[in-house]
């Protein structure tokens, strides 16, 4: 091409020195305006007509691949091999010119293969297997596997030299590149034992203090977890650390459909004692308790009459109103309708503090969203701290700045 362009201008009186390097350049212009023509033709027509074709089919897979621009991508091929073709025209520089057409050709579909790799997770992730098996960890290490081989083969177009030898090279230095890809062999390791056991899927609720991390798993990949915090913050862990370091994942409970309340009430030891006739009565109005307190009474009843006790309080049985409270506490939480009826559901007593006796309140509630989770605990327990004081009980509270002047003022007054 570059000797007709010559002979053209040489016919035409051009000097034959600047015939040759006009020549050249004119050769040098036609070869970018065919590569330019050839590359919008295929963006513009070819990869516009494949992107309808995507967007008719009833797959979605393919609408992935147009999204993340995978074939946009490998267009960009096509100039370098129209000049990777014209190479000869140019006989001193051909060499180079093929040497680095062909290494933009390997760059391009490492780029490509790197969009594959994306396009595929991000096809994957659409699956509900994905949150238990994440596969973006396994896609890196390909994606390092690729870039590696290509690195290596660009080098050896460019050097002129075997790829297998660079290959050899790269055998003598592996103690080199475990050192170099030590955290992406560590998280590797991490990634499959983390797969292979379930310990932790995308959208699990995890807390790990060490790394300030209290919320969703957003992304597993190789080298990092990132999880995203109640206020909205994003903190990555690196994913090995999740195997040497400790974490709670909350899934058993969001799995479980119940979410635990496990909460004391301190009740005044002082204000303890055993039911007389008219306490009973009293409770006896108390629908929740009703048939527990006649039942008990005739219980306690035929046991201290079989026994023949002369004083009953003493020698006998008898209601307390402690444990009446208990009773009282038991068929609320049986009959409220935020609590969960299918899990555990116990009122106990815990061993007497300085702060009084704790009665423990273990039941799990029927939702596991936060807000709803507080609005049931803070229902349950702001009715059960109005209602003691029906029991003829008292809820322990420190004293505070107002008992003092309480007491300060009654002293005056007695004065």
């Amino acid at each position: 091409m570059i000797e007709i362009i010559k002979n053209i201008l040489l016919n035409n009186d051009i000097n034959e020195n600047v015939a040759f390097y006009l020549s050249n350049a004119i050769a040098v212009i036609l070869i970018i305006i065919i590569s330019l023509i050839v590359n919008y033709i295929v963006k513009k027509v070819l990869l516009k007509y494949l992107n309808a074709y995507a967007v008719k089919t009833k797959n979605k897979w393919d609408n992935i691949l147009m999204e993340k621009k995978v074939f946009d991508r490998l267009a960009s091929i096509v100039p370098a091999g129209i000049i990777h073709a014209f190479a000869p025209a140019f006989p001193t520089y051909q060499l180079w010119i093929q040497r680095i057409a062909f290494s933009y050709i390997v760059l391009i579909i490492l780029l490509s293969i790197n969009r594959l790799l994306d396009a595929i997770n991000h096809i994957y992730t659409r699956h509900e297997v994905s949150k238990s098996r994440p596969i973006k960890g396994y896609l890196q290490v390909i994606e390092i596997v690729v870039y590696t081989i290509g690195i290596v083969f660009i080098i050896s177009v460019l050097i002129d030299r075997s790829p297998w030898l660079l290959l050899s090279g790269i055998g003598a230095a592996t103690a080199v590149l475990m050192l170099i890809f030590q955290n992406s062999i560590l998280g590797l390791v991490a990634s499959i034992q983390i797969s292979s056991n379930n310990l932790l899927r995308i959208g699990d609720w995890i807390e790990m203090s060490k790394f300030g991390a209290d919320g969703d798993v957003l992304e597993i990949s190789l080298h990092t977890v990132k999880v995203q915090n109640w206020n909205k913050t994003i903190v990555t862990i690196p994913t090995h650390l999740l195997l040497s370091e400790s974490f709670i994942n909350w899934r058993g409970m969001l799995e479980s459909g119940g979410r635990r309340i496990m909460r004391s009430i301190y009740i005044d030891i002082n204000s303890i004692k055993f039911c007389d006739e008219i306490m009973l009565k009293r409770f006896e109005e108390i629908d929740y308790i009703r048939e527990d307190i006649q039942n008990k009474k005739k219980e306690i009843e035929a046991y201290n009459k079989k026994q023949d006790v002369s004083n009953s309080q003493v020698n006998g049985r008898n209601l307390t109103n402690i444990g009446v409270f208990r009773i009282y506490i038991e068929n609320y939480l049986r009959n409220h309708p935020g609590v969960n009826q299918d899990l555990l559901k116990m009122v106990r007593q815990l061993e007497p503090t300085e702060k009084g006796l704790p009665i423990q309140i273990y039941v799990f509630t029927n939702v596991v969203q936060w807000d709803k989770y507080e609005a049931i605990q803070s229902d349950i327990f702001e009715h059960l701290l109005a209602v003691a004081p029906e029991f003829g009980l008292r809820i322990y509270q420190g004293p505070s700045g107002y008992d003092f002047n309480k007491i300060e003022v009654m002293s005056n007054n007695n004065k």
